[in-house]
């Protein structure tokens, strides 16, 4: 396993194993799929403004994707930056998350933010006890954050300073 920065050229990689996600899952909150040029945009945006985003290269395919950007707007969260990482479902439990989580933390360390905010549906239990086992602490459950699939989902914060 190889991790690299993400190019544009990963953009449909990146799309075949996130729109999957938004499609199936409450893992994410949101139901718009991301097109290829969006997601080209988001890779080159990112890359100017200093933000990590990286691929894991399996030899034969990108087995996942992790980035970041701000949390909130304004001044004041300038160096709290909220993560996400998706993976190829058999890619699940092989370290590959991991890879890539420590890589976007190397990243934003460098970069100088003070910490990581990942954002997490109650339901993602996988997702929630990941964080918990590379030191983020749960901050805030926000009940009924979401609505999708015509129910309302709770929203679980967690932590990490970097």
């Amino acid at each position: 396993m190889h991790i690299r920065p993400a190019t544009p050229k990963d953009a449909q990689a990146i799309a075949n194993i996130w729109n999957p996600v938004i499609r199936d899952s409450v893992a994410t909150f949101t139901n718009i799929e991301k097109p290829v040029p969006a997601l080209q945009d988001m890779i080159m945006e990112r890359a100017q403004k200093n933000f990590g985003f990286y691929v894991a290269e399996a030899p034969d395919r990108i087995a996942g994707f992790a980035t970041y950007g701000p949390f909130r707007n304004g001044p004041g969260y300038a160096k709290t930056m909220e993560h996400s990482i998706f993976l190829n479902p058999d890619e699940r439990g092989k370290g590959t998350g991991k890879a890539l989580l420590k890589t976007l933390e190397d990243h934003g360390r460098a970069a100088g933010v003070h910490c990581f905010i990942a954002g997490l549906s109650a339901e993602n239990m996988d997702g929630i006890l990941f964080h918990a086992a590379l030191g983020y602490s749960k901050v805030a459950d926000i009940k009924q954050a979401g609505f999708k699939f015509g129910r309302w989902h709770d929203l679980i914060l967690m932590q990490r300073f970097l």
